[in-house]
Order: structure tokens, then C-alpha cells, then sequence
């Protein structure tokens, strides 16, 4: 009688335990998957400093601002690459700089444009280019861009608009200081550069 006694205590203290260990189990893994998920969040979030204030803010992956990255990194290259000046250095300048942001075929323009006498042309013509963004058409899924813009051409006597469609592909690409933006422009390529009007300036 004493024997089965103390095999039913014996049992009930195994159960107990075992109960015990399970428990303590469950709890362990919750307490890891609950600190986890609070480093996560944790690592989410970045304090800004406004002065001597820390400012939260929310960090966001690149799928979620791919459409305004892509836009952006799209028009400061033709931004650098059709922004000229009478001036050789800071043509180089720019050019240097676009090409990070472009692959062979911009090079490819570049190399077209120079073999042609274009940039020694506004040196010798004083002729000041600018560029404006009308819009640009971003597609997500295919990564392709339409860039639809107007370019101004000054020159001593007369200023000349003239429209500019471009068209390529983006790539990804690791961020770096002189790209930003992570991203590559392929295949890029002029679909439609024509006069819209021209102006005779009034010279004193």
C-alpha cells in the first residue's frame, strides 16, 4: 500500500514537472518572439535631430518609394545631362556626374555629341541650355520611364524651345554617394527632340 503511494506521488510530480516545463517552454519562446517583434519596430523607427530636439520618424523600404525615387534619380539625370553652359569645366563637371546615373548608352550620346563639334559649339556660341520636367511616366512592374520635357536654348540673338521625350530602363543598383537614388538608367535613348517656337531677342 505504501509502495503504490509513492508511485501515484512519484507520477503526479513527473506531471507536475513536466506541466511546469512546458509551461516555462511557452513562455520562453513568447518573451522571444515579443522582444523580436519590439527590435523590429525599434529598428523601424529614427530620431532626427531639429536642433538640440530628437524628431521620430518612420523608415520605409525602397518598394515603397520606388515610384518617387525613380522619378527623381530619372530627372536629375537629364537635369545634369541637358543643364550646359558656356563653360568647358563645368560641362565636364555635370557629364561626370551623369554618367553615374547612366549606363553605356549615355556615354554613347555623350561621346556622339562631342564627336560632332555640339559642345565646342556652345562655348563658341556663348549658348546657355536649360531643361524643365513636364512629367514623367514610371512603370513599376516593367521598370520603364517615359521623360517628357521642354529645353531652352539661349543663345546672343534668339531663344529657342525645344520639346524632348526620352525613354529607358531602371535597374537597381547598391546606393552609393554618387548615386543615391540605388538605381541605373539602361537603354536609354531619345524618342522625340523637335523645335516648339523661337524668339528673336531685342538687342540695345
Amino acid at each position: 500500500m505504501v509502495i503504490k503511494n509513492l508511485e501515484n506521488k512519484i507520477k503526479l510530480v513527473m506531471i507536475v514537472s513536466c506541466l511546469f516545463m512546458v509551461g516555462c517552454i511557452i513562455i520562453s519562446l513568447g518573451s522571444i518572439f515579443t522582444a523580436k517583434g519590439m527590435v523590429d519596430d525599434a529598428h523601424k523607427k529614427v530620431y532626427v535631430l531639429d536642433g538640440n530636439v530628437p524628431i521620430l520618424v518612420q523608415r520605409t523600404t525602397m518598394d515603397e518609394t520606388l515610384d518617387v525615387e525613380a522619378k527623381s534619380h530619372v530627372e536629375l539625370f537629364h537635369h545634369l545631362f541637358f543643364t550646359l553652359a558656356p563653360d568647358d569645366k563645368y560641362i565636364n563637371y555635370t557629364m561626370e556626374k551623369a554618367m553615374y546615373l547612366v549606363d553605356e548608352t549615355g556615354l554613347a550620346q555623350y561621346n556622339a555629341l562631342k564627336e560632332k563639334g555640339f559642345y565646342n559649339n556652345i562655348m563658341g556660341t556663348s549658348a546657355v541650355f536649360s531643361i524643365f520636367c513636364d512629367s514623367i511616366k514610371f512603370d513599376k512592374q516593367q521598370m520603364t520611364f517615359t521623360y517628357y520635357g521642354r529645353q531652352r536654348i539661349e543663345r546672343r540673338t534668339n531663344i529657342l524651345m525645344r520639346k524632348l521625350v526620352t525613354a529607358g530602363e531602371l535597374k537597381r543598383v547598391p546606393r552609393t554617394e554618387n548615386n543615391p537614388h540605388g538605381l541605373l538608367i539602361t537603354n536609354w535613348r531619345t524618342l522625340l527632340n523637335q523645335d516648339l517656337e523661337q524668339k528673336q531677342k531685342t538687342i540695345y
